[in-house]
Protein backbone atom coordinates (compact mmCIF):
# COMPACT_ATOMS: atom_id res chain seq x y z
CA UNK A 1 0.00 0.00 0.00
CA UNK A 2 1.20 3.52 -0.97
CA UNK A 3 1.76 5.54 2.20
CA UNK A 4 0.83 9.36 1.57
CA UNK A 5 2.91 11.87 1.69
CA UNK A 6 2.41 14.83 4.25
CA UNK A 7 3.79 18.16 3.45
CA UNK A 8 3.41 21.49 5.38
CA UNK A 9 2.66 24.85 3.44
CA UNK A 10 3.90 27.90 5.11
CA UNK A 11 0.79 30.00 4.41
CA UNK A 12 -2.53 30.16 2.59
CA UNK A 13 -2.61 33.65 0.71
CA UNK A 14 -4.12 34.05 -2.18
CA UNK A 15 -0.79 33.77 -4.43
CA UNK A 16 -0.45 29.98 -2.83
CA UNK A 17 -3.42 28.88 -3.19
CA UNK A 18 -2.44 27.22 -6.53
CA UNK A 19 0.38 25.28 -5.03
CA UNK A 20 -1.78 23.80 -2.46
CA UNK A 21 -3.91 22.86 -4.96
CA UNK A 22 -1.25 20.99 -7.15
CA UNK A 23 -0.07 19.16 -3.98
CA UNK A 24 -3.87 17.97 -3.41
CA UNK A 25 -3.54 17.13 -7.20
CA UNK A 26 -1.04 14.67 -6.62
CA UNK A 27 -2.07 12.53 -3.71
CA UNK A 28 -0.57 14.55 -1.28
CA UNK A 29 -1.84 15.55 2.50
CA UNK A 30 -1.41 18.92 2.49
CA UNK A 31 -1.20 20.75 5.64
CA UNK A 32 -1.22 24.68 6.61
CA UNK A 33 0.02 26.83 8.43
CA UNK A 34 -0.43 31.00 9.20
CA UNK A 35 -2.00 33.14 12.04
CA UNK A 36 -4.75 34.79 9.11
CA UNK A 37 -7.48 31.84 9.11
CA UNK A 38 -9.41 33.62 7.03
CA UNK A 39 -6.50 33.43 4.11
CA UNK A 40 -8.81 31.41 1.48
CA UNK A 41 -5.80 28.53 0.77
CA UNK A 42 -6.68 26.89 4.03
CA UNK A 43 -10.18 25.78 2.80
CA UNK A 44 -8.31 23.40 0.04
CA UNK A 45 -5.96 21.70 2.51
CA UNK A 46 -6.88 18.98 4.37
CA UNK A 47 -5.65 20.68 8.09
CA UNK A 48 -4.62 24.12 9.20
CA UNK A 49 -2.76 25.40 12.29
CA UNK A 50 -2.72 29.38 13.35
CA UNK A 51 0.34 29.76 13.93
CA UNK A 52 3.08 32.23 12.33
CA UNK A 53 5.02 30.97 9.87
CA UNK A 54 7.70 33.24 11.15
CA UNK A 55 7.49 31.49 13.94
CA UNK A 56 10.49 28.88 13.73
CA UNK A 57 9.98 27.13 16.80
CA UNK A 58 6.62 26.72 17.10
CA UNK A 59 6.70 25.39 13.42
CA UNK A 60 9.52 22.91 14.63
CA UNK A 61 7.07 21.78 17.42
CA UNK A 62 4.53 21.54 15.01
CA UNK A 63 6.41 19.35 12.42
CA UNK A 64 7.18 17.14 14.56
CA UNK A 65 3.97 16.29 15.79
CA UNK A 66 2.24 16.30 12.20
CA UNK A 67 5.63 13.45 11.05
CA UNK A 68 5.92 15.50 7.85
CA UNK A 69 7.57 14.67 5.05
CA UNK A 70 8.53 18.07 3.66
CA UNK A 71 7.84 21.54 4.28
CA UNK A 72 7.38 24.45 1.56
CA UNK A 73 7.57 28.20 1.57
CA UNK A 74 6.10 29.30 -1.19
CA UNK A 75 6.39 32.24 -2.98
CA UNK A 76 7.22 33.75 0.51
CA UNK A 77 10.58 35.27 1.74
CA UNK A 78 9.97 35.08 5.67
CA UNK A 79 8.69 31.81 5.84
CA UNK A 80 11.92 30.56 3.58
CA UNK A 81 14.06 30.63 6.36
CA UNK A 82 11.53 28.51 8.84
CA UNK A 83 11.18 26.11 6.26
CA UNK A 84 15.17 25.47 6.12
CA UNK A 85 15.58 25.39 9.97
CA UNK A 86 12.27 22.91 10.54
CA UNK A 87 14.25 20.58 7.60
CA UNK A 88 16.78 20.68 8.87
CA UNK A 89 16.39 20.07 12.45
CA UNK A 90 13.78 17.10 10.89
CA UNK A 91 16.43 16.10 8.42
CA UNK A 92 14.29 16.73 5.83
CA UNK A 93 15.05 17.94 2.45
CA UNK A 94 16.67 21.24 2.04
CA UNK A 95 19.15 23.73 1.06
CA UNK A 96 21.39 24.66 4.23
CA UNK A 97 20.17 26.91 6.75
CA UNK A 98 23.42 29.14 6.97
CA UNK A 99 22.91 29.26 3.12
CA UNK A 100 19.18 30.13 3.27
CA UNK A 101 19.65 32.88 5.87
CA UNK A 102 22.50 34.43 3.24
CA UNK A 103 20.00 34.76 0.59
CA UNK A 104 17.62 35.47 3.11
CA UNK A 105 19.50 38.79 4.64
CA UNK A 106 20.64 41.60 2.12
CA UNK A 107 23.65 43.05 4.61
CA UNK A 108 24.72 38.92 4.78
CA UNK A 109 24.38 38.70 0.98
CA UNK A 110 25.66 41.68 0.19
CA UNK A 111 29.10 41.07 1.99
CA UNK A 112 29.14 37.35 1.11
CA UNK A 113 28.70 38.58 -2.67
CA UNK A 114 32.00 41.41 -1.78
CA UNK A 115 34.54 38.66 -0.37
CA UNK A 116 33.72 36.25 -3.14
CA UNK A 117 34.07 38.87 -5.62
CA UNK A 118 31.21 39.32 -7.04
CA UNK A 119 29.83 42.65 -8.62
CA UNK A 120 27.68 43.89 -5.72
CA UNK A 121 27.22 47.42 -4.38
CA UNK A 122 28.72 49.73 -2.13
CA UNK A 123 27.15 48.98 1.01
CA UNK A 124 26.46 49.18 4.89
CA UNK A 125 24.11 48.03 7.42
CA UNK A 126 23.18 50.44 10.66
CA UNK A 127 20.95 50.07 13.53
CA UNK A 128 21.51 54.34 14.23
CA UNK A 129 20.68 57.42 11.66
CA UNK A 130 23.36 59.14 12.38
CA UNK A 131 26.03 56.38 11.82
CA UNK A 132 24.16 56.02 8.51
CA UNK A 133 23.88 59.45 7.49
CA UNK A 134 27.48 59.88 7.72
CA UNK A 135 28.06 56.81 5.68
CA UNK A 136 25.93 57.92 2.90
CA UNK A 137 28.65 61.02 2.24
CA UNK A 138 30.89 58.62 1.73
CA UNK A 139 29.41 57.34 -1.13
CA UNK A 140 29.47 60.78 -2.79
CA UNK A 141 25.93 59.39 -4.92
CA UNK A 142 22.48 58.64 -4.54
CA UNK A 143 21.83 55.50 -2.68
CA UNK A 144 18.97 53.02 -1.39
CA UNK A 145 17.91 52.13 1.84
CA UNK A 146 16.09 49.19 3.54
CA UNK A 147 15.71 46.79 5.87
CA UNK A 148 18.25 44.20 5.87
CA UNK A 149 15.23 41.08 6.65
CA UNK A 150 12.35 42.78 4.52
CA UNK A 151 10.18 41.59 1.61
CA UNK A 152 7.50 43.03 -1.02
CA UNK A 153 9.58 46.76 -1.16
CA UNK A 154 8.77 47.29 2.46
CA UNK A 155 10.42 50.49 3.91
CA UNK A 156 12.84 50.81 0.64
CA UNK A 157 13.67 54.57 -0.33
CA UNK A 158 15.94 56.10 -2.79
CA UNK A 159 17.71 59.06 -0.79
CA UNK A 160 19.94 62.03 -1.82
CA UNK A 161 23.53 62.23 -0.61
CA UNK A 162 23.52 66.06 2.00
CA UNK A 163 19.54 65.26 2.32
CA UNK A 164 18.52 64.12 5.85
CA UNK A 165 17.03 61.09 5.42
CA UNK A 166 15.63 60.18 9.28
CA UNK A 167 11.81 59.79 8.80
CA UNK A 168 12.87 56.79 6.11
CA UNK A 169 15.28 55.48 8.13
CA UNK A 170 13.12 54.96 11.42
CA UNK A 171 10.51 53.91 8.21
CA UNK A 172 12.70 50.99 7.12
CA UNK A 173 13.81 49.74 10.69
CA UNK A 174 10.76 49.45 11.81
CA UNK A 175 9.99 46.91 8.85
CA UNK A 176 13.52 45.17 10.02
CA UNK A 177 12.92 42.38 11.97
CA UNK A 178 16.79 42.04 12.67
CA UNK A 179 16.34 46.16 13.33
CA UNK A 180 18.98 46.76 10.65
CA UNK A 181 19.02 48.61 7.77
CA UNK A 182 21.25 48.89 5.07
CA UNK A 183 22.36 51.57 3.03
CA UNK A 184 24.01 50.90 -0.76
CA UNK A 185 24.81 52.67 -3.42
CA UNK A 186 22.70 53.07 -6.33
CA UNK A 187 23.48 51.24 -9.70
CA UNK A 188 22.62 52.47 -12.83
CA UNK A 189 20.81 49.77 -15.03
CA UNK A 190 21.51 49.33 -18.59
CA UNK A 191 17.70 48.23 -20.15
CA UNK A 192 15.07 46.87 -17.46
CA UNK A 193 15.79 45.23 -14.32
CA UNK A 194 15.92 41.65 -14.48
CA UNK A 195 13.27 39.31 -12.73
CA UNK A 196 11.56 36.22 -12.93
CA UNK A 197 12.37 32.48 -11.36
CA UNK A 198 14.60 29.48 -11.81
CA UNK A 199 15.30 26.26 -10.22
CA UNK A 200 18.49 24.59 -9.24
CA UNK A 201 19.06 20.55 -9.07
CA UNK A 202 22.28 19.16 -7.56
CA UNK A 203 23.51 22.83 -8.06
CA UNK A 204 22.95 23.41 -11.61
CA UNK A 205 20.66 25.93 -12.58
CA UNK A 206 19.04 23.37 -15.05
CA UNK A 207 15.78 26.12 -15.59
CA UNK A 208 15.29 29.81 -15.55
CA UNK A 209 13.03 32.38 -17.14
CA UNK A 210 13.98 35.72 -17.27
CA UNK A 211 11.47 38.68 -17.17
CA UNK A 212 11.60 42.83 -17.26
CA UNK A 213 10.79 44.58 -14.16
CA UNK A 214 8.30 47.27 -14.42
CA UNK A 215 8.02 49.45 -11.74
CA UNK A 216 4.70 51.43 -10.16
CA UNK A 217 4.64 55.02 -10.90
CA UNK A 218 3.15 55.26 -7.24
CA UNK A 219 6.50 54.07 -5.40
CA UNK A 220 9.75 53.92 -8.25
CA UNK A 221 11.09 50.93 -6.38
CA UNK A 222 8.05 48.88 -6.68
CA UNK A 223 7.47 46.57 -9.53
CA UNK A 224 4.33 46.14 -10.19
CA UNK A 225 5.09 43.91 -13.20
CA UNK A 226 6.81 41.27 -14.66
CA UNK A 227 7.07 40.71 -18.80
CA UNK A 228 8.62 37.77 -20.40
CA UNK A 229 10.86 36.99 -22.43
CA UNK A 230 13.33 39.45 -21.22
CA UNK A 231 14.53 42.38 -24.14
CA UNK A 232 18.18 42.36 -22.98
CA UNK A 233 20.32 41.50 -25.74
CA UNK A 234 21.18 37.62 -25.95
CA UNK A 235 24.33 37.79 -25.00
CA UNK A 236 23.19 40.01 -21.68
CA UNK A 237 21.48 36.83 -21.28
CA UNK A 238 23.99 34.33 -21.26
CA UNK A 239 25.97 36.68 -19.10
CA UNK A 240 23.46 36.50 -16.23
CA UNK A 241 22.86 33.11 -16.58
CA UNK A 242 26.60 32.39 -15.91
CA UNK A 243 26.65 34.62 -12.76
CA UNK A 244 24.00 33.07 -11.60
CA UNK A 245 25.76 29.71 -11.64
CA UNK A 246 28.68 31.20 -10.55
CA UNK A 247 26.99 32.61 -7.52
CA UNK A 248 24.84 29.23 -6.76
CA UNK A 249 28.13 27.29 -7.12
CA UNK A 250 29.91 29.29 -4.74
CA UNK A 251 27.28 29.48 -1.71
CA UNK A 252 26.21 26.10 -1.92
CA UNK A 253 22.56 26.29 -3.00
CA UNK A 254 21.99 22.69 -4.65
CA UNK A 255 18.19 21.87 -5.06
CA UNK A 256 14.46 24.29 -5.83
CA UNK A 257 13.61 27.07 -6.38
CA UNK A 258 14.79 31.04 -6.54
CA UNK A 259 13.50 34.32 -7.43
CA UNK A 260 15.84 36.65 -9.58
CA UNK A 261 16.81 40.75 -8.71
CA UNK A 262 19.33 41.51 -11.34
CA UNK A 263 20.62 45.24 -12.79
CA UNK A 264 23.34 45.17 -15.71
CA UNK A 265 24.87 48.66 -15.46
CA UNK A 266 26.25 50.86 -18.13
CA UNK A 267 29.38 48.54 -18.87
CA UNK A 268 27.16 45.48 -19.03
CA UNK A 269 28.80 44.52 -15.89
CA UNK A 270 26.05 41.84 -14.02
CA UNK A 271 25.08 42.76 -10.28
CA UNK A 272 23.33 40.04 -8.78
CA UNK A 273 21.18 42.49 -6.16
CA UNK A 274 18.85 39.60 -4.78
CA UNK A 275 18.29 35.82 -4.92
CA UNK A 276 15.31 34.75 -3.14
CA UNK A 277 15.72 31.00 -2.11
CA UNK A 278 11.77 30.50 -2.99
CA UNK A 279 9.25 30.88 -5.49
CA UNK A 280 8.52 34.76 -6.70
CA UNK A 281 5.38 35.84 -5.74
CA UNK A 282 2.42 37.76 -7.71
CA UNK A 283 2.27 34.29 -9.75
CA UNK A 284 4.99 34.84 -11.05
CA UNK A 285 5.40 30.51 -11.01
CA UNK A 286 1.89 30.85 -13.34
CA UNK A 287 3.10 33.21 -15.63
CA UNK A 288 6.22 31.13 -16.01
CA UNK A 289 4.16 27.83 -16.65
CA UNK A 290 1.78 30.26 -19.18
CA UNK A 291 5.14 31.07 -21.21
CA UNK A 292 7.91 27.81 -21.02
CA UNK A 293 4.76 25.13 -20.67
CA UNK A 294 6.79 24.35 -17.30
CA UNK A 295 5.03 24.18 -13.76
CA UNK A 296 7.51 25.51 -11.19
CA UNK A 297 4.86 24.49 -8.11
CA UNK A 298 5.04 20.94 -9.31
CA UNK A 299 8.66 21.04 -8.96
CA UNK A 300 8.95 23.18 -5.88
CA UNK A 301 6.62 20.18 -4.51
CA UNK A 302 8.66 17.31 -5.31
CA UNK A 303 11.86 18.86 -4.41
CA UNK A 304 10.93 19.69 -0.52
CA UNK A 305 9.53 15.86 -0.68
CA UNK A 306 12.63 15.03 -1.49
CA UNK A 307 11.00 13.80 -5.04
CA UNK A 308 13.35 13.43 -8.63
CA UNK A 309 13.52 16.74 -10.63
CA UNK A 310 16.37 15.40 -12.68
CA UNK A 311 13.50 15.57 -15.79
CA UNK A 312 13.25 19.54 -15.47
CA UNK A 313 15.20 20.89 -18.82
CA UNK A 314 15.23 24.56 -19.60
CA UNK A 315 12.44 25.58 -21.84
CA UNK A 316 12.92 28.51 -23.77
CA UNK A 317 10.05 31.30 -23.81
CA UNK A 318 7.12 32.22 -25.62
CA UNK A 319 6.59 35.52 -26.92
CA UNK A 320 4.98 37.33 -25.03
CA UNK A 321 3.03 37.31 -21.65
CA UNK A 322 3.47 39.73 -18.27
CA UNK A 323 1.66 39.65 -15.03
CA UNK A 324 0.48 42.71 -13.28
CA UNK A 325 -0.39 43.52 -9.53
CA UNK A 326 -3.77 45.21 -9.74
CA UNK A 327 -3.38 48.66 -7.42
CA UNK A 328 -4.92 51.65 -6.63
CA UNK A 329 -3.19 55.12 -6.98
CA UNK A 330 -4.51 56.93 -4.40
CA UNK A 331 -6.36 56.29 -0.84
CA UNK A 332 -10.16 56.01 -1.32
CA UNK A 333 -13.27 54.18 -1.55
CA UNK A 334 -13.35 52.08 -4.49
CA UNK A 335 -16.24 53.45 -6.71
CA UNK A 336 -15.78 51.40 -10.18
CA UNK A 337 -13.19 49.07 -12.12
CA UNK A 338 -12.89 49.56 -16.14
CA UNK A 339 -10.79 47.93 -18.16
CA UNK A 340 -10.45 48.96 -22.02
CA UNK A 341 -11.20 46.34 -25.20
CA UNK A 342 -7.25 45.90 -25.77
CA UNK A 343 -6.78 45.17 -21.81
CA UNK A 344 -9.39 42.83 -21.86
CA UNK A 345 -8.59 40.55 -24.94
CA UNK A 346 -5.28 39.95 -23.82
CA UNK A 347 -5.95 38.76 -20.35
CA UNK A 348 -5.50 35.06 -19.65
CA UNK A 349 -6.31 35.32 -15.65
CA UNK A 350 -7.47 37.80 -13.06
CA UNK A 351 -8.65 37.87 -9.48
CA UNK A 352 -9.30 41.08 -7.08
CA UNK A 353 -9.08 41.25 -3.46
CA UNK A 354 -11.63 43.51 -3.12
CA UNK A 355 -15.06 44.62 -3.56
CA UNK A 356 -16.79 47.58 -4.79
CA UNK A 357 -16.73 50.60 -1.97
CA UNK A 358 -14.28 48.75 0.05
CA UNK A 359 -11.75 51.36 1.33
CA UNK A 360 -8.45 50.45 -0.51
CA UNK A 361 -4.85 52.06 0.50
CA UNK A 362 -2.15 53.74 -2.04
CA UNK A 363 0.63 51.56 -4.03
CA UNK A 364 3.25 51.57 -1.49
CA UNK A 365 4.43 48.00 -0.90
CA UNK A 366 3.22 44.76 -1.60
CA UNK A 367 1.00 44.96 1.09
CA UNK A 368 -1.71 47.20 -0.94
CA UNK A 369 -1.77 44.51 -3.70
CA UNK A 370 -5.26 44.71 -4.88
CA UNK A 371 -5.20 41.73 -7.20
CA UNK A 372 -3.48 39.89 -9.97
CA UNK A 373 -3.87 39.96 -13.94
CA UNK A 374 -1.54 37.41 -15.94
CA UNK A 375 -1.49 38.71 -19.80
CA UNK A 376 -1.09 37.80 -23.45
CA UNK A 377 -0.01 39.74 -26.28
CA UNK A 378 0.22 40.10 -30.02
CA UNK A 379 3.81 41.84 -30.24
CA UNK A 380 6.33 43.16 -27.99
CA UNK A 381 4.67 47.18 -29.22
CA UNK A 382 1.90 46.50 -27.33
CA UNK A 383 2.67 44.74 -24.38
CA UNK A 384 4.55 47.68 -23.45
CA UNK A 385 2.35 50.19 -24.64
CA UNK A 386 -0.42 48.61 -22.32
CA UNK A 387 2.31 47.73 -19.23
CA UNK A 388 3.70 51.38 -19.61
CA UNK A 389 0.16 53.36 -19.90
CA UNK A 390 -1.99 50.67 -17.68
CA UNK A 391 -3.77 53.69 -15.46
CA UNK A 392 -5.73 54.03 -18.94
CA UNK A 393 -5.91 50.85 -19.40
CA UNK A 394 -7.17 49.49 -16.12
CA UNK A 395 -9.12 52.44 -14.69
CA UNK A 396 -9.65 52.07 -10.53
CA UNK A 397 -11.58 54.84 -9.41
CA UNK A 398 -11.65 55.94 -5.77
CA UNK A 399 -13.50 58.37 -3.96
Amino acid sequence: MKIQKRLLMLGGADIQVSAIKKAKEKGIYVITCDYLPDNPGHQFADEYHNISTTDKEAILEAASHLKIDGILAYASDPAALTAAYVAEKLNLPTNPYSVVEIMSRKDLFRDFLRQHEFNTPESKSFKGYDEAFEYLQTLGKKAIIKPVDSSGSKGVFTIEVGEPFDKEFQKALSFSRAGLVIVEEFINKKGFQIGGDGFAVDGKLVFRCFGDIHFSKTNPLLPCSVSVPTLHEKTIVEKVHEEVQKLLTAIGFRDGAMNFDIVVDENDEVYILEIGPRNGGNMIPELTEYCTGVDMKEYSIRSCLGLDCSDLKMTYEKKYFSHYVIHSQKDGGVKSVSKSELLKKCILYEHYNFKIGDTVKRFESSANRLGIMLLKYENEKEMLDIINNMTSQLVLETV
